[in-house]
Order: C-alpha cells, then structure tokens, then sequence
C-alpha cells in the first residue's frame, strides 16, 4: 500500500488489481511471452520485483525522486505567490495635502483620496491596484479562498487524467503549461474580476501538480521505502516557499512577480521533464508490458542489480494465481460507501475524528502561511523563516513517526502549534514583541506542518482496506474544506487570526488523543477485523 497525495487530494493504491494483458489494456488475456516449452515464468507483483530483484531506493529512484519532486516547489510559487502578490503595501501622506492626515493616523480608512499614496506605487501588489482595504478587503481573502477551491476541483480531474491516456507525465505535463499560462495572464488582469477568474483557474492546475508529482516520485520505489518517501517529498514545497521569498524580493511589483513565478514552470518543462520516466505501473495497469518492463530493467541495471530474463510483472490477480512463491499482494478488496462506514460505531467515530482533525490541521498550516501579512515584520523574512520551520518538521515527524507512534506525535504537534499560536494571539506588535510575533508564528507552524506531514499515513492505517479510500475522501475534502477558509480568517486580521489557530490546534489534539495507536497494529481488509479487535478489547 501507498499514499498519494496531491494539491490537496490523497487516495492509497496498492499493487494493481485489474486483469493482465500485452495488448489491450485492462483486459483479460492469455498470451505471454513466447518462452521454450514447458517453462513456467516467475511473475512477480511489482513490489516483490522491487523488492527481490531491482532494489526499493537505489540510485534510480533517488534521481528520478528528486527530478519528480521538484515539482512540488512550482506548486508553492503558484499557491503562496498571494503572500507577497496581495498584501497590503505601508502608505504614507502626500505632503502638503493639508487634510490632517499625519502619523498619528494608523488607518488610511476615513482618509480623504489624495492624502495619502502607497509606498512602492499601486502596482506593488494587488490591495494597492485595486484599493482592496477597509470595506472592500474580503474581496482579498475571497480570491485567495477561490484559489484553493479551483486546486479542490483540479486535484480531482487531473488525478482521473493520470491514471487515463495521459499517464503521469502527460498529466504533470500539462498542468505545468496551464500553470505557466495562467500565472503569465495573471501578470496581464486589467481588474479585480479578471483576476479572481486567472486565480481560479491557476488553482486548477496547480492542483495536479502534487498529485501527478507523488504518483511519479514513489511508485517505483519498493514498499518499506515508500511512506519515508512521500513523507519527504514536501521538503520540496516548502524548499518553494524559501525560493519564493528570494524571487519576491528581486521582483518587487506583483505583475512582475506573476510572470518570475511562472517561469520556472517553463524551466521545469523543458530541462527536467524529458529525464523523467513514466511510471511502471501505470504500464503494467494498461498492459503495455514491454515499456513496464524496460523501465524495471533501467531501474535494477542503474541501481548494480540484475534482473533475471525469467522473470516477468504481473497483476496482483496474476500472482495469486501463479505458481510461485511471491504472492504477497492482496486481492482486489470490494469498495466500502459512507454507509458502510455509519454502520459501525467504531469506524463511525474514527471517520468523525480524521476528518475534524483534517480540517482543523489545514486551517492552522495554511493560515499561519497567509498570516505573515498582519505580522508587521519583514514579509521576506518572515516567510523563508516558516518555511525553514517547515522543512524541519517533515523531516523531525518523518524520522520519529515509527519510534513514538502516530497518536503521540499527533497530539504533541499540535498542542505544540496551540501554545504558541495562542501566546501569539497575546503578544503586540510594539517593538521587540513583533520578533516574538514572529516566532511564535514560525514555532506555531513548525508543529502543525509536523501533524500535516503525517496525517495522511495515519488517516490511511485507522481504516480497513475495503473502506480505506473513501475515509481518506472523507478526510481530504474536509483539510480541503479548511485551506478554504484560512485566507477568510487571515483577513480578520490583529489577535484574532492567531486565537483562531490556536484554538483549532487544541481542538485538534484533543480529537487525536481519542484516536487509537497504529504502529505496528495490524492492518485490516474488512469491517469485521475492526469490529472484532473493539469486541476482544472490551472483554478484557
């Protein structure tokens, strides 16, 4: 079993289940090789081949892994671009104006047109273009929430694209040119409606991104390897975010910054992309065997191993049915619905659980990430700074979360998010107190990306496999639900965003600590196991 995650989307995918052809894809058929008569192919599911002749992580997979997960960072440019790109500019008054405006004056709310100019000109960010402050400033949180509502929508249709005609690298493919389009005629919005419609549709393609990404970067690599992988793959988005804080810097102006921000898109298309290979069990899925079967050679010949002529892949039904001894992947197990799962108090109330901890986990990491805006430091600093915290906390959570277990560190990081979130809430933003500010907002997602980096492998293990997918629907519609909402509370501005976090990072970790543990526990395919393991614990 794997996980797949994506601009906000999660599904688990195990070994193939449909059934094994050469020719047609998903079809039954019974050519094979032409081999000498009386010899029986070894064929094995494509994790046992990984895993006996290939290699889990060799040099091959480390390659490609890094090549596949630079996409990542372009999904940050695209999604935290409206950090710098819609923040609200410092103003100053027009000398000589004589209409009381002066430095007494916090607000330029109530101030007559005339008195007082942006500093850096309105073209230093969208609020100043289109004067989005006092009355009109929900229209900045709005366009930053429909953001996130197109990457909802994205996720899904690219997600189905990739596992179609276009497989993995065709679907990563176009979703880095709409990317590039969409981020190029951002830069080009005459006004605010324009503007929310590109962003809308940036959002939509962005959301493939991850996706097409995760699925490229870990299906090659073995089984035991896989977890640490995608644990580690968003390094590579906050890595984004740091760059991002560098490009804002040198492209001041948020036109200019739309069309820096999409360029890299255009490198990732042209440098990166033709080295990256399509994925081998997206082949084997559609049974053009030959190409799966290059790409395994590759990988074993590139990692010092050698994979016998003898051996071939298979689907999982093939290897169940085959005479030999590598049969650990499991049958197709039947779909579960949300009505299977309120059948069953147990799973009715972990559901419950994953997916309020899901939306409160995405308020806080997203909103602490937008939040940076009212803090009144430096923004340039103060967004390498979360992201430097962010990329501690994968690779803390990704190291400790098979020594301290799921539900401890679930519940320690975001408690850890709450304090300081909360300390946050009461600090001003008077002098040396905006350093503190500032470090509790960095502390503050340093724990919450430490949950958000794990929650995907925990939400997974608390489901048996036949109800597995649509609890993880379950729970990523809601963290999608909750990226949503963020930037409409970043907008509150003052305490109050911080209260906020605060007060869901608490929440948080007290749904978690009424979770169970599942490290090392085993792993169901059906309700009963569950419901037999809640009945043996209640007689003892």
């Amino acid at each position: 079993m794997k996980l797949i995650k994506g601009a906000k989307g999660v599904a688990v995918i195990g070994c193939p289940s449909p059934g094994f052809t050469l020719e047609k894809p998903l079809l039954h058929s019974n050519k094979v090789p032409e081999w000498e008569p009386g010899f029986e192919p070894e064929r094995l599911c494509m994790d046992d081949m990984l895993d006996v002749y290939c290699g889990e992580f060799g040099s091959w997979q480390l390659r490609h892994f890094v090549l596949t997960s630079l996409a990542w960072a372009l999904e940050a440019l695209h999604t935290m671009v409206m950090i710098f790109a819609d923040r609200e500019p410092d103003w100053r008054c027009v000398k000589g104006s004589g209409s009381g405006c002066d430095d007494k004056v916090t607000s330029v709310c109530g101030l007559e047109p005339g008195s007082w100019e942006w500093e850096g000109g309105p073209e230093s960010s969208t609020v100043a273009q289109w004067g989005l402050v006092c009355g009109e400033k929900y229209k900045v949180g709005l366009v930053q929430a429909l953001f996130f509502a197109g990457c909802t929508i994205g996720a899904g249709v690219f997600g189905r694209l990739s596992d179609s005609e276009l497989g993995r690298t065709g679907s990563l493919k176009a979703v880095c040119i709409l990317n590039a389009i969409f981020g190029c005629l951002t830069s080009l919005a005459p006004d605010y409606i324009t503007y929310l419609l590109l962003r809308f549709l940036t959002g939509f393609s962005t959301g493939g991104v991850g996706l097409c990404s995760f699925m490229l970067a870990t299906e090659p690599v073995g089984p035991t390897k896989r977890g640490a992988a995608g644990m580690f793959t968003f390094c590579f988005f906050s890595t984004g975010i740091a760059l991002l804080s560098g490009i804002a810097y040198v492209f001041p102006t948020w036109r200019d910054l739309y069309v820096a921000s999409s360029v890299p898109s255009i490198l990732f298309l042209v440098l990166v992309i033709p080295f990256i290979s399509e994925s081998p069990r997206w082949y084997l899925v559609r049974g053009e065997m030959n190409e799966a079967m290059k790409i395994m050679q590759e990988i074993a010949k590139s990692n010092g191993n050698n994979l016998p002529e003898g051996v071939i892949l298979a689907l999982d039904e093939e290897v169940n049915n085959a005479p030999n001894d590598y049969q650990s992947c499991s049958q197709e197990e039947p779909a579960g619905s949300m009505v299977d799962i309120t059948r069953s108090p147990a799973i009715r109330i972990q559901l419950f659980l994953s997916v309020a901890i899901n939306f409160t986990c995405s308020v806080v990491y997203y909103g602490i990430s937008l939040n940076v805006v009212n803090l009144e430091t430096n923004l340039h600093l103060s967004v390498l700074l979360n992201a430097v915290a962010e990329m501690l906390a994968f690779t803390i959570t990704t190291v400790l979360l098979d020594r301290f277990g799921r539900k401890p560190l679930a519940i320690g990081t975001q408690w850890f998010s709450a304090i300081f979130c909360l300390m946050g809430c009461f600090v001003g933003n008077v002098g040396i107190w905006k350093v503190v500010k500032l470090c509790c907002g960095a502390l503050g997602i340093f724990g919450m990306a430490g949950t958000y980096n794990m929650l995907f492998i925990y939400t997974a293990e608390l489901f048996p496999a036949v109800l597995r997918n649509t609890a993880l629907g379950s729970a990523t519609q809601a963290a999608q639900m909750g990226a949503i909402l963020a930037p409409l509370v970043v907008v509150l501005g003052r305490a109050l965003p911080f209260l906020v976090f605060g007060i869901c990072g608490l929440v948080g970790g007290l749904f978690a600590f009424y979770l169970p543990e599942t490290m090392n526990k085993t792993s169901y395919d059906t309700m009963g196991g569950i419901e037999q393991e809640k009945a043996d614990w209640r007689i003892t």
